[in-house]
């Protein structure tokens, strides 16, 4: 897939984090990499906390959006389906191991842990400058009809 799985399943999208028609937003855009999904991201002086150092908040949100698409790719891949299912966050914690510098790029794994029924549990990474800042363990579920979610892309 050379297209990032919210261009390709979810090009209307407005999420703050991860929608590609939101310009105001963060643009996450997450790929395939063997058996992990990996996003690059450039920080702007707007997402600091501080002088050259990312803000808490933004690292939450790059986190979350970019673990449930994991989550919405593994979900799919689970019921052999042919379009990613709109997940939501269920749980989620974020561990701050250092400061995330906002000079260079970050980059932001995730991989799967488990996935049951509709509910995918994922672990995910950021890293800067070749070191991990931060890390996260999630609970993301697929919603069904009559969720605010649903359809959303």
């Amino acid at each position: 897939m050379i297209k990032s799985l919210q261009d390709h399943f979810a090009p209307m999208s407005a999420c703050f984090g991860c929608g590609p028609t939101n310009q105001d937003g963060l643009q996450i855009k997450s790929f395939l990499e063997g058996d992990e999904v990996v996003a690059r991201w450039q920080p702007k002086r707007l997402h600091e906390a501080f002088a050259g150092i990312l803000s808490g908040g933004i690292i939450g949100a790059l986190l979350d959006c970019h673990c449930n698409w994991a989550a919405a790719h593994h979900l799919m891949q689970s019921s052999s389906a042919t379009a990613a299912p709109c997940t939501v966050t269920a749980e989620y914690t974020i561990k701050m191991r250092r400061p995330t510098p906002t000079e260079g790029l970050i980059t932001l794994r995730a991989k799967l842990v488990e996935v049951t029924g509709d509910r995918a549990k994922i672990t995910g990474t950021l890293e800067a400058g070749g070191k991990l800042c931060a890390a996260c363990d999630g609970l993301f579920v697929a919603v069904r009809e009559g969720h605010p979610a649903f359809h959303r892309w």
